[in-house]
């Protein structure tokens, strides 16, 4: 994938400038600031990924660019199907993403399989620069670096890349553990008795088959957690005698339904997600 430079912002992301600051964790600071220079004069003439690499021509002072590559070491088959099965079991994990948003706590689905999306220190990023300077980073690798925040910024699923997953790869992950109610029950170990009174509306709740115009279509996370189910409140149903004060088949309805309705908003994302990708 090749990518045009990118503008450079005043304010990234929060998860662009973890990225910055790893970087300018490793100190040099006269360093640091000439790569910033060499972004801001749009120096990086070009850039493109390829797989968990990334690829980069720096203008310096020589007449011909140098150049530059970098890259973080990408995970296994084996340690992205736990990632993965993390992140499925929270919606508002792909929610975000699918929106371009870096959940906040998106790390806790790493960590939970010992792994760091962010590199920890130097040793981490692998990098080099044909330039004569001996010291690693040179500003060349520091503007390509600082660069790729602002990329970051835009798209965080450039991070992913870098540790192997393409965005399509991690999507169409999450939309096959997701797929239907009973599997994200499995995921989350949370698996609940159908109540009788609930009808499998699983496959035909408001089907929908016409093409709607992309343009229309804004895909984003809710401002909150919260669902029509919480706005209504608690079912009103007599209880049973000799209950006690509980209702166990009213409270066993309402949760079937709480898992309906996260799975139908899930799903839609995802669908409307697959579809813009396939645009």
């Amino acid at each position: 994938m090749t990518v045009e430079p990118a503008q450079s912002v005043a304010e990234r992301e929060w998860w662009a400038q973890r990225w910055i600051d790893v970087l300018e964790s490793f100190g040099w600071r006269r360093r640091l600031e000439r790569a910033r220079n060499y972004v801001r004069e749009g120096r990086v003439l070009a850039l493109k990924f390829q797989g968990p690499q990334v690829l980069a021509q720096v203008q310096g002072t020589a007449p011909e660019p140098y150049e530059v590559s970098l890259g973080l070491d990408p995970f296994t088959d084996e340690q992205w199907s736990y990632v993965i099965e993390e992140l499925s079991t929270r919606a508002i994990f792909a929610a975000k993403l699918l929106a371009g948003e870096m959940p906040q706590t998106i790390e806790e689905a790493f960590t939970a399989s010992g792994l760091s999306l962010f590199p920890f220190s130097k040793f981490d990023i692998h990098s080099t620069c044909d330039c004569p300077d001996p010291v690693n980073p040179c500003k060349h690798i520091g503007a390509v670096y600082y660069l790729l925040g602002d990329y970051f910024s835009q798209n965080p699923f450039i991070l992913f890349e870098l540790r192997g997953r393409t965005k399509a790869q991690i999507v169409d992950s999450l939309r096959q553990l997701r797929s239907t109610p009973e599997a994200a029950a499995e995921v989350s170990g949370d698996r609940l008795e159908r109540p009788s009174v609930l009808p499998d509306l699983a496959q035909r709740f408001w089907p929908y088959a016409a093409q709607l115009d992309s343009s229309l279509v804004v895909i984003a996370p809710p401002p909150t957690q919260e669902n029509v189910l919480d706005l209504l409140g608690p079912f009103p149903l007599e209880e049973p005698a000799g209950s006690n004060g509980g209702n166990l088949e009213g409270q066993k309805l309402l949760e079937a339904l709480r898992q309906m309705y996260q799975q139908v908003h899930y799903q839609s994302l995802m669908n409307a997600m697959m579809a813009r990708e396939r645009e």
